[in-house]
């Protein structure tokens, strides 16, 4: 196919870093409000669709994924104020809708409809949280994939808003207070862009229903000693205990508790540093239940008195495994989710920490659920893997007797496919697991097209997860690998300070030696294996496409960190320096992020792997300047004839919420280009 690529103007912007200069021609393009920008998004886009639509099975893709998605999905119930609720998607809607009904005779009626809130789609529903009497309803909205957030408060029984909506609320929950109102988060509106300008003071307010957010109380955020760029509030179920939790960076935070029972008390201190994780995950009347991994990289549970909740006095509850641990907490118990090779076991205890039963699941994969009020006997769980379609079951906290709820009547048959896991070495001799899936009876000749998927950051835990987006992929006979790399949080915390800062490298070592495992044995070959990852996981698939173009044929970084020396200078980028560290920490950190930012390390000369970056106009999170950098200086250097794209949603963000048409034009995308730049002809 015959293209030309758009002309990206470059200027003469250049900054010092501990007196070494570093040319940045393309601050331009950081400007997402120039009409300079919008052009170059057009025509960039031009180009990229033009391609695009010249590659003849990319019609039949959409189709197929339009089957594959084409399924009525539900998630699990849970009760509120006499009626039992649940999200469905009827098959191709663009969001989920929330429905409920009364008893089991009733039919199940609509009570929240995004897809109605705007023609396109692009308006999703995030947080819903019922009063304790259950006659208000406060539900948050993003739109067009924005971290911003709107909070509205209607009539449970009549459907009406009754106030007018708040505004301006960023990463936050909604938490109630009995009946008189709830606690919620946000930022100031930063001067400059609402997409891209820098937030850095989250602060926890609280709203009393009737009166104007004016008038909302400033709980925490507003003194010197209480600055954090990350602030949550939430209330115990008794309404015993208002719980802060106060961090500056991704990981780690500050603790702290009031007692909601005495006005005006003073907010106690549980923990004061900033060198652990630390949740308070239930209450028994005076006794605090917190999820912590102080001294414990495996996580633990213990108890405190509220009364003196410091860790000097804290008691082990469920002591630290040799398993990284999640917990949840319903029917007057804890559920202990063990990730054992990225696969959940769980483990029932009561609150006094004995252990109560192991549940059992029909294989090996990922559970999720378990969580509700004190009061349930009856809680739910879904059970799934990469070639198992969710099913739901109902667990009695009692008995502990699991029944069948619903069975996912996805259209797949998972008696055809099979996922192994194997255990590859990494550069530095570090055992990696992978999940690869594909048809069973794959002849290993080094001739499927396959996908290799990453992360690696964050404490994020890569487990197995249905998508019909990557079962698609499997029945056009494609091969998917997804390894827990180091930085997740697949193995505990050591595991994910093994993949920050100065060690960062050690994640894209990883990466490069699971595509060297999949070509050795056989699964693929250099000529048909693409890489793929998102956020953290677009730096990931950025760095290791200027690392070793001559591994794979195909890269696809989405939404991707790629100006490793300017993030944390866009909206709430500087809490990602746990991970990162940043250009301004260090001679040393800088010399280090400078050594594998993509943007900063395209050389001319080379050829580069077949790429199409994705990225939308509206993403606040990791803001599309990252992607523009780094697709210009792609097209500048590239040689041969691979070519590279970009593809730019408009009226999206992050992905969360991104309707599901989008998001299906968007994955049939990226497949007709991985296996048209493969070399296959047809499908």
């Amino acid at each position: 196919m015959a293209f030309t690529y758009p002309q990206t103007r470059r200027d003469d912007t250049v900054d010092t870093y501990f007196d070494t200069p570093v040319a940045d021609p393309y601050r331009w393009l950081e400007d997402d409000r120039s009409e300079e920008t919008a052009a170059w998004v057009k025509t960039q886009n031009a180009v990229t669709f033009d391609y695009l639509s010249n590659i003849r099975y990319r019609d039949d893709i959409r189709a197929r994924l339009d089957k594959s998605q084409n399924y009525e999905r539900i998630s699990q119930p849970f009760v509120q104020g006499g009626y039992t609720y649940f999200y469905k998607n009827d098959g191709l809607q663009n969001q989920p809708v929330l429905y409920r009904y009364k008893d089991d005779s009733d039919a199940a009626h609509v009570f929240l409809d995004p897809n109605t809130f705007n023609e396109e789609g692009t308006t999703s529903l995030d947080a819903v949280r019922f009063s304790k009497d259950n006659r208000f309803c406060a539900y948050s909205i993003s739109e067009a994939g924005s971290d911003w957030r709107t909070i509205f408060v209607i009539d449970t029984e009549t459907g009406e808003q009754v106030e007018a909506p708040i505004e301006n609320a960023k990463f936050t929950d909604i938490s109630w207070l009995g009946n008189q109102g709830f606690y919620y988060c946000g930022y100031d509106l930063p001067d400059g862009s609402e997409l891209s300008a820098k937030t850095e003071q989250h602060k926890l307010y609280f709203h009393t229903i009737g009166r104007p957010q004016s008038s909302d109380e400033l709980v925490f955020g507003a003194k010197e000693d209480q600055i954090h760029r990350y602030v949550s509030g939430y209330t115990t179920e008794d309404d015993r205990f208002l719980v802060i939790t106060a961090a500056v960076a991704t990981a780690c935070n500050r603790l702290y508790i009031q007692d909601l029972t005495q006005d005006n008390a003073a907010l106690i201190t549980v923990v004061d540093h900033l060198e652990s994780d630390n949740y308070v995950i239930d209450n028994d009347g005076d006794t605090l239940i917190i999820y912590t991994n102080y001294q414990a990289p495996n996580s633990k549970v213990v108890r405190v008195n509220a009364a003196d909740p410091s860790i000097a006095n804290w008691e082990d509850l469920i002591p630290e495994q040799n398993e990284a641990l999640n917990i949840s907490t319903g029917g007057g118990y804890l559920f202990a989710n063990y990730m054992r090779d990225v696969f959940s076991d769980v483990v029932q205890y009561d609150k006094a920490g004995n252990k109560v039963r192991e549940i059992a699941f029909p294989s090996k994969g990922s559970v999720s659920g378990l969580s509700g009020k004190s009061g349930e006997v009856t809680l739910y769980y879904t059970f799934q893997n990469y070639i198992t379609p969710p099913s739901i079951f109902s667990f009695n906290v009692e008995s502990g007797e699991s029944h069948l709820y619903r069975r996912s009547p996805a259209p797949f048959d998972s008696d055809v496919y099979e996922s192994k896991q194997v255990f590859y070495t990494s550069r530095d001799g570090t055992q990696v697991p992978m999940i690869i899936s594909h048809k069973k009876g794959l002849t290993l000749d080094n001739s499927t097209p396959t996908i290799l998927y990453g992360y690696g950051g964050f404490n994020v835990s890569l487990t197995p997860v249905f998508s019909p987006n990557i079962a698609a992929w499997l029945e056009l006979g494609g091969v998917y690998a997804i390894p827990a790399l180091r930085g997740g949080g697949e193995y505990g915390k050591a595991w994910h300070i093994a993949g920050t800062q100065q060690q960062k490298q050690n994640v894209f070592d990883d990466f490069i030696a699971a595509g060297e495992y999949l070509i050795e044995a056989g699964y693929t070959s250099k000529e048909k294996l693409a890489i793929r990852g998102g956020s953290n996981g677009g730096l990931l698939v950025g760095a290791c496409l200027t690392q070793r173009p001559d591994l794979f044929k195909v890269a696809l970084p989405a939404v991707g960190v790629l100006d490793m020396l300017r993030y944390h200078t866009f909206t709430a980028g500087e809490g990602w320096a746990y991970d990162y560290g940043t250009s301004a920490q260090s001679p040393e950190m800088f010399q280090y992020l400078l050594g594998y930012s993509p943007v900063h390390n395209v050389k001319p000369g080379v050829e580069y792997p077949a790429t199409m970056v994705t990225t939308a106009d509206h993403d606040d999170r990791v803001v599309p300047a990252h992607s523009y950098k780094f697709i210009a200086e792609l097209q500048r250097h590239q040689q041969g004839e691979n070519p590279t794209f970009i593809r730019i949603d408009v009226n999206a963000g992050h992905g969360a919420g991104m309707p599901v048409s989008m998001l299906l034009d968007q994955i049939a995308d990226l497949y007709a280009f991985t296996l048209h730049n493969m070399g296959v002809k047809s499908l």
